[in-house]
């Protein structure tokens, strides 16, 4: 999507050969591709660990830090490797999405027309807004403190990054549209009156 939002503001004259169906297909096989191998590597790693505390994850979906968990293994050198791995993998997309929309803020505050800037703005936006929204969740649920772990913090979390994101992407990236604007506001209005 930044590449995407990249070449549409930064080269407009350019879109149609820089974004053809080639383009798009290696791109996408690139992110489904690390994406497999990661969760592969994980899921192979984390389920040859043998368990010595019993196979009841204390979640709702089988997570790898539950599982870790329940190991009996104190050697981890493997988890460390892939975890080293994943986040290699993740920081070298996160660069790439803050390099393109740093080259998007400054083409686009270099335009003459207010008109321009926000039509661009409003397009980047939804995109930054669900990836920051992911990314919070994601590394508090994954960054926080062991010392301020419990069974219900962690199934709180855990629920908070696996549904919350995908809940709202479609409300986010829809509110472009001035129809689905005007429906929120008078449900937004109801439940405000509703409360008074």
């Amino acid at each position: 999507m930044s590449y995407d939002r990249y070449v549409a503001i930064c080269k407009p004259l350019h879109y149609g050969t820089l974004m053809d169906s080639r383009a798009c297909a290696t791109m996408a096989a690139a992110a489904w591709g690390s994406g497999f191998l990661s969760s592969l590597l994980q899921s192979a790693s984390t389920f040859s660990l043998p368990l010595c505390q019993g196979n009841v994850v204390n979640q709702f979906f089988c997570e790898i830090p539950q599982i870790l968990k329940l190991s009996c293994s104190e050697s981890n050198l493997r988890e460390v490797v892939l975890i080293i791995f994943t986040i290699s993998l993740a920081f070298g997309c996160f660069v790439f999405m803050v390099v393109s929309y740093v080259q998007i803020f400054i083409a686009v505050l270099r335009m003459p027309s207010d008109q321009g800037r926000h039509k661009a703005f409003s397009t980047c936006l939804p995109h930054l807004a669900v990836v920051s929204l992911f990314l919070i969740t994601g590394f508090f649920g994954y960054l926080k403190p062991p010392s301020i772990s419990s069974p219900l913090l962690d199934l709180s979390v855990a629920l908070l990054y696996a549904v919350v994101p995908p809940t709202l992407n479609p409300i986010i990236y829809s509110m472009r549209n001035r129809e689905i604007k005007h429906a929120l506001r008078k449900v937004l209005q109801y439940a405000l009156f509703q409360l008074q």
